[in-house]
C-alpha cells in the first residue's frame, strides 16, 4: 500500500490573505441561520442601551432639580426619578435577556449547520487527503475552530453589539450635556482608535498562528493514544512526550505571543480611560465656572457626564477584548472554511446516475494511467476486461500498484486517464448509492467502531436486523465462532475492535459484505497470522461470500492465487502477466518469482 503516501493531499488553509469582514459575510452565507432575527436583536441592544443612560439623567435630575430646587428638596420630584431609574434597570435587564437568548438561538442554529456541512465535506473529501492530513489537525478544523467561532458569536457578539450601541448613545447624550466633555474624551481615546487597524491585522496574524498550533497539539497528542501499544512495546515512551512536549510549547509561545498583543491594546484603553476619567472632572469643573464658552454646566451635568463617561469607556476597553475573540474566531472561522473549500475529487451524479443491475457484473479497464498529485505514474495503460462472474486474483510485490488497482475499481479514487466501466457503465456517470449497494470492498483491516458486534455487523445493511444477522452468520458457516463470543452478538469489540483478534475483525468485515449482498466484491486480503482453525474459518467463508458473484481480491496467500479463475500480475504499475494459475507458474517471469518465494515461506512455517 505504499504508493498510498506517494504524494500527500492537503487541505486548504483558504483565506488566510483573505479580510475579516470577508470572512464574516463568507461564513454568514455558510450558515444563513446566523441572520434570522438580527434585526430584532439589535433592536433590543439599543433599547437595553438607552435604560442604561437613563440613570445618569435621572441622577442629573435628581441632583439639580430635586435636592437643589427653587423651594428645596423636592420629594416628589426624587421619587419620580428614582421609578424612572429602576424602570430604566428593569427595561435593561430584560432586554439584555432577550437579545442574549436570541442571539444565542441563532448563533447555535448556525454553528449547528457549520459543523453538519464540514463534518459531511470531510467524508467528501480525497481519500488521499483524508489519509495524509493528521487526524488531529483535520478533527480541529470542525471541532475546536468552531468552538471559538461559537464562543464569539455567543458572547463576544453580544458584548459586541452593546458596546457600540453603548458608545453611540453614550456620545450623543454627552454632546447634549457639554461638547467641550466630550470633545476631551475622544481626544483621549483618539490614540486607541487609531491603533485599531495595526492591532487588529497583527492579532489576525498571530490568532492564525495559534489555530494552526492547536491542530498540530491534538494531532500529536491523538496519535500516541491510537497507538499506546506501539509506544509500549518499543518502549519510546520518551521520544514521544518529548514531541508532545515540543507541541505544548510552541502552541504556548504562538499562544502567548498573541495574548501579548491583547495585553498591550487592553493596556492602552486603560490608560486613555484613566486619562479621560481625570480630564472629564478637572475641565468640568473648570467649566462649571463660567470659561470657555460652557453655558450654565451645572454640578449635576458634571457629575452626569462622569456616569455617561463610565458608560463610553466599558465598552471602549471591553472591546479590545472583543477584537480579540474577533481575531480568533475569525482565524478559527478561516480554517472551517479552507474544509469546505477543498475541493471533493469525486462527483456523485446523485439520482439521474446510472442504477446498476443486481447481477454479478463485468469490469473494464480502458488505458488508464494514475499518479498521485505532482507523482508519478502508479498505474500505467492498464487495459483488462473481466467478466461477470469469475473470480479474479490480483497480485505483485508492494508498491506495483495493485491496492490503487482496487480502489480505483471500488470508485474510491478516479483515474488519471482513461475510463473504468460496469456491466457496460462509465464508473462516473454511476450514482453513488447504487454504486456502494452494488460493489463493496472488504478492506485488510476491517474498522470496528466501539459498539456491540450487531452493530458493527448491521453496517452492511443498515435496515437489517438482529436476525438477518444471525442468519448470514449462519449462511457463512461461522455459527460455532459466534457461540464461543461472550455475549454473542451483544460482545462489546472495543476500540477500532480491540477486544477481538485481527482474524475476528476480518470475520466481522465479511459479515458485513454478507449483508450487502453485492453484485462485485473487492477484496484486500488480511496478511496478518491467525491460527490455522480461525484461517479455516475464514477460508470457507470467503469462499461462500464470493459464489455467484464477480470478486477482485488482491491476493497475499498462495491458495487464494491457485483457486482463482485467473490471475492478475502487476509490476511497477503495469500488468505484465494474465492467466491461470498453473499456466503463469509455468511461465516463469514475475509470478514465477513470487510464487517461489510463496512456496519458500511456506516450507519454512
Amino acid at each position: 500500500m505504499t504508493e498510498l503516501l506517494a504524494a500527500p493531499g492537503t487541505v486548504m488553509e483558504s483565506g488566510e490573505d483573505i479580510s475579516a469582514w470577508d470572512t464574516i459575510k463568507r461564513g454568514v452565507a455558510i450558515s444563513p441561520e446566523l441572520r434570522d432575527g438580527f434585526w430584532g436583536t439589535v433592536l433590543l441592544a439599543l433599547l437595553g442601551t438607552a435604560g442604561r443612560v437613563v440613570v445618569p439623567i435621572a441622577v442629573q435630575q435628581t441632583l439639580d432639580h430635586g435636592l437643589k430646587g427653587q423651594h428645596g428638596v423636592d420629594l416628589r420630584f426624587v421619587v419620580v426619578m428614582s421609578l424612572i431609574a429602576a424602570a430604566a434597570i428593569v427595561v435593561t435587564g430584560v432586554s439584555s435577556y432577550w437579545m442574549t437568548a436570541r442571539l444565542f438561538t441563532s448563533a447555535e442554529r448556525g454553528l449547528a449547520t457549520l459543523r453538519i456541512k464540514a463534518f459531511r465535506h470531510v467524508h467528501d473529501l480525497p481519500l488521499l487527503t483524508q489519509n495524509t492530513e493528521r487526524r488531529g489537525a483535520l478533527v480541529s478544523r470542525v471541532t475546536s475552530d468552531v468552538d471559538q467561532v461559537s464562543e464569539f458569536l455567543v458572547f463576544g457578539g453580544v458584548i459586541g453589539i452593546v458596546s457600540i450601541g453603548q458608545v453611540v448613545v453614550a456620545t450623543l447624550i454627552m454632546l447634549v450635556y457639554s461638547w467641550q466633555l466630550t470633545l476631551v474624551v475622544w481626544v483621549c481615546f483618539a490614540p486607541l482608535f487609531a491603533s485599531l487597524r495595526f492591532f487588529q491585522q497583527r492579532l489576525s496574524d498571530s490568532y492564525a498562528v495559534v489555530r494552526r498550533m492547536v491542530g498540530q497539539m491534538l494531532a500529536v497528542v491523538s496519535e500516541p493514544v491510537v497507538g499506546a501499544l506501539v509506544v509500549r512495546t518499543h518502549a519510546i515512551e520518551g521520544r514521544t512526550q518529548a514531541r508532545i512536549d515540543d507541541a505544548i510549547s510552541e502552541y504556548q509561545i504562538a499562544s502567548t505571543r498573541a495574548q501579548g498583543l491583547t495585553a498591550f491594546s487592553f493596556s492602552l484603553g486603560g490608560v486613555s480611560a484613566g486619562l479621560a476619567n481625570a480630564l472629564v472632572l478637572i475641565i468640568g469643573i473648570w467649566l462649571g465656572q463660567g470659561h470657555l464658552w460652557a453655558g450654565h454646566l451645572t454640578s449635576g451635568d458634571v457629575l452626569a457626564f462622569a456616569f455617561l463617561v463610565t458608560l463610553f469607556v466599558s465598552p471602549v476597553q471591553m472591546g479590545t477584548q472583543v477584537l480579540t475573540d474577533a481575531q480568533n474566531a475569525i482565524a478559527g472561522w478561516r480554517r472551517v472554511i479552507g474544509i469546505l473549500d477543498t475541493p471533493a475529487d469525486l462527483d456523485d451524479p446523485g439520482p439521474t446516475g446510472v442504477q446498476l443491475p443486481h447481477v454479478p457484473l463485468g469490469i473494464e479497464f480502458d488505458h488508464v494511467d494514475f499518479a498521485y498529485p505532482g507523482g508519478p505514474l502508479v498505474l500505467r495503460d492498464v487495459n483488462e476486461r473481466i467478466e461477470a462472474g469469475t473470480r479474479v486474483a490480483v497480485v505483485g510485490e508492494t508498491g506495483s500498484g495493485k491496492t490503487t488497482f482496487a480502489k480505483i475499481l471500488t470508485r474510491l479514487m478516479d483515474p488519471s486517464s482513461g475510463s473504468v466501466r460496469l456491466a457496460g457503465h462509465e464508473l462516473r456517470e454511476i450514482g453513488f448509492g447504487s454504486l456502494r449497494r452494488r460493489v463493496v470492498l472488504v478492506p485488510q483491516e476491517g474498522f470496528l467502531f466501539d459498539s456491540t458486534l450487531l452493530a458493527n455487523a448491521l453496517y452492511g445493511d443498515l435496515a437489517a436486523g438482529p436476525d438477518d444477522v444471525s442468519r448470514a452468520i449462519a449462511e457463512l458457516g461461522l455459527g460455532d465462532w459466534l457461540a464461543g463470543l461472550p455475549l454473542g452478538l451483544e460482545t462489546r469489540v472495543g476500540q477500532r475492535g480491540e477486544s477481538l483478534s485481527a482474524g475476528e475483525r476480518q470475520l466481522v468485515a465479511l459479515i458485513r459484505a454478507h449483508l450487502a449482498d453485492p453484485d462485485l466484491l473487492v477484496l484486500d486480503e488480511a496478511t496478518s497470522a491467525v491460527d490455522p482453525a480461525l484461517e479455516m474459518r475464514i477460508g470457507r467463508a470467503l469462499e461462500l461470500l464470493m459464489k455467484g458473484r464477480t470478486s477482485v481480491t488482491i491476493a497475499h496467500r498462495l491458495s487464494t492465487a491457485e483457486n482463482a479463475d485467473e490471475v492478475i500480475v502487476f509490476d511497477r504499475g503495469s500488468v505484465v502477466q494474465r492467466g491461470r494459475h498453473a499456466d503463469l507458474v509455468a511461465q516463469g517471469g514475475v509470478y514465477g518469482r513470487l510464487h517461489g518465494s510463496w512456496v519458500a515461506q511456506q516450507s519454512t512455517t
